[in-house]
């Protein structure tokens, strides 16, 4: 079974072509949703990225598929960026809490090895007679 090689960059042409619309359409939506920016090369021609196609992707579903207008299509992909927004940084808040939390666990582990082992242990240091 062979896999498909991923190209790195789609034209314009690909990308219409992959969703069966005009590219004056793609260029259009270029214009109307912030989350679409293709790179673009000396030339001007665009450079579509996957993170492209895969906005592209959203746009098609909402505007194309479930008939929302494009400002329904803007606020809901808005909404959406506020929800990954806020969905990370409750990520990166648990990240902090398991580092303290594990940080914690080592601090007892280290507490706990020196009561088991009795020759740590102040009961049993002998006192220096000399």
């Amino acid at each position: 079974m062979q896999e498909e090689i991923q190209k790195r960059y789609y034209t314009i042409g690909e990308v219409a072509e992959k969703f069966n619309v005009n590219t004056s359409l793609i260029r259009f939506w270029e214009t109307e949703f912030d989350i679409l920016r293709p790179k673009k090369n000396k030339k001007g021609d665009r450079q579509f990225t996957q993170k492209d196609i895969d906005c592209i992707q959203t746009i098609y579903h909402l505007v194309k598929e479930k008939g929302y207008t494009l400002q329904g299509a803007k606020d809901i992909i808005k909404a959406s960026a506020k929800e990954q927004n806020e969905k990370a940084a409750l990520i990166a808040s648990l990240e902090k809490i398991k580092s303290f939390l594990i940080e914690v666990r080592n601090n007892l582990d280290v507490k706990d090895s020196n009561t088991a082992n009795p020759a740590n242990s102040a009961e049993n240091v002998q006192p220096n007679t000399h």
